[in-house]
């Protein structure tokens, strides 16, 4: 008796918990700005909300200070023809983009919006700001995403990308989402956009100001590399070097390579820690994930957490003296031979970048 008693309650549990999608779609995509123009991962994002349901309004929050954000206000209003508002918050509390400040950010935009989806492109300015955002929200973000099945239902990494886990979410407004960039590209458009351009709206910050958490943490500085090679994250062709580059200065053989034939430069995490290179070119589980048209690999043995952040590239050519190595079971192209006399040759066959 007890036990049919137990059933019948646990049966009524799974009916009243079945899932079903929202009733109404609005997305929120936080937007990352630089020099007045709207990110490329933050277009992605975009994309992503655009798979949530064709009824779904979309609007960006961009955040800083000045004549830039402007600029990139007017750039986010045109560029793309699924958003339908640029929600923009100015202020010297978001000259740099601190998590504080951007968290009760996104707080107050939600309190006042009741938007049913929070989206962010899961870069360095994603996974700084959402954990602490969700906190404030008491919800449970959803990291990493590749796929969009649903409104609630999502496709999602796991075990360095050896497997991929579906999640229905079935917690209160709003869903929150990091979505890797790579997996949901931006479609290039012929419409005329300025035409169409989206409305621009000032956030109302006065209870911001008054908000004492936001000052907890300060700037101090941002180092990063100016170059002129294409951006890691959105390069159509990668070259990368491993630990058996060797060197620091053996590495300036895969920065000419990559300069020749106008890729960006990466690196695994063995040559980073190692210090041929700086941390922002590691490419891995722990770095930068990566799906260009071309990557090639020098000197990479194909460690499961460096794979995890290229193995959605197009083409993957391998070169290492061990024919065994793992790099081997992912790459499109293998070819055993040593990257000192490969690359040599390299240099001097191929063509220069038009």
């Amino acid at each position: 008796m007890a036990i049919g008693t137990m059933i019948s309650a646990f049966r009524k549990l799974s009916n009243t918990s079945r899932i079903t999608p929202f009733r109404s779609l609005s997305t929120l995509v936080l937007a990352e700005h630089e020099g007045g123009l709207i990110k490329n991962s933050s277009l992605s994002a975009v994309e992503a909300a655009k798979s949530l349901g064709g009824d779904n309004s979309i609007s960006l929050l961009l955040a800083g200070s000045g004549h830039s954000l402007k600029e990139a206000a007017e750039h986010a209003a045109s560029s793309h023809p699924s958003v339908s508002q640029v929600l923009i918050a100015d202020s010297d509390k978001f000259t740099y983009p601190l998590a504080e400040p951007w968290a009760k950010l996104v707080h107050l935009v939600q309190q006042s919006g009741g938007y049913s989806h929070i989206i962010a492109a899961s870069g360095s300015f994603g996974k700084n700001i959402l954990p602490r955002a969700a906190a404030l929200l008491d919800i449970s973000p959803i990291t990493d995403v590749t796929k969009i099945s649903g409104s609630n239902l999502f496709i999602r990494p796991i075990y360095a990308g050896n497997a991929l886990s579906t999640v229905h979410y079935t917690g209160s407004s709003p869903c929150m989402l990091s979505i890797r960039a790579t997996s949901f590209p931006v479609a290039s458009e012929t419409a005329d956009l300025k035409s169409n351009a989206a409305s621009i709206d000032q956030v109302d910050l006065s209870t911001l100001d008054e908000d004492e958490s936001v000052a907890k943490s300060t700037y101090v500085k941002l180092s990063a590399q100016i170059s002129e090679r294409p951006d890691l994250g959105n390069a159509r062709i990668v070259v990368t070097g491993g630990r058996g580059v060797k060197s620091a200065e053996n590495f300036k053989m895969i920065d000419k390579l990559a300069e020749k034939i106008g890729a960006a430069v990466g690196a695994t995490r063995a040559a980073v820690d190692a210090g041929f290179v700086p941390n922002d070119l590691q490419v891995g589980q722990t770095g930068k994930i990566v799906a260009p048209e071309l990557y090639m690999a020098f000197g990479v043995s194909g460690a499961i957490q460096h794979i995890a952040g290229m193995r959605d590239s197009k083409v993957i050519v391998a070169v290492n003296k061990d024919a065994d190595a793992p790099i081997f079971q992912v790459a499109d192209y293998g070819l055993v031979g040593d990257l000192f006399d490969v690359i040599p040759e390299l240099l001097e066959k191929l063509p220069e970048k038009k």
